[in-house]
């Protein structure tokens, strides 16, 4: 069973990964490791600003 659960969590990550679950976790860690003490945007501040950021450079992107 351990290698069944492994690998349910293994395939939750990817797909969490893969449809952006895990981007403000991981800004918040990265804000608390490089800039500590400075203030972090919400949840909500920050997919507005991501958003933002992609409408105004779409690069290559296939839609």
């Amino acid at each position: 069973m351990g290698r069944i659960a492994r690998g349910a969590r293994q395939i939750s990550w990817y797909f969490s990964t893969l449809m952006g679950d895990n981007h403000y976790r991981r800004y918040v860690e990265h804000r608390h490791r490089t800039h500590p003490g400075e203030p972090v945007l919400s949840e909500r501040d920050y997919w507005k600003m991501r958003h933002r950021h992609t409408e105004a450079n779409p690069g290559a992107r296939c839609c």
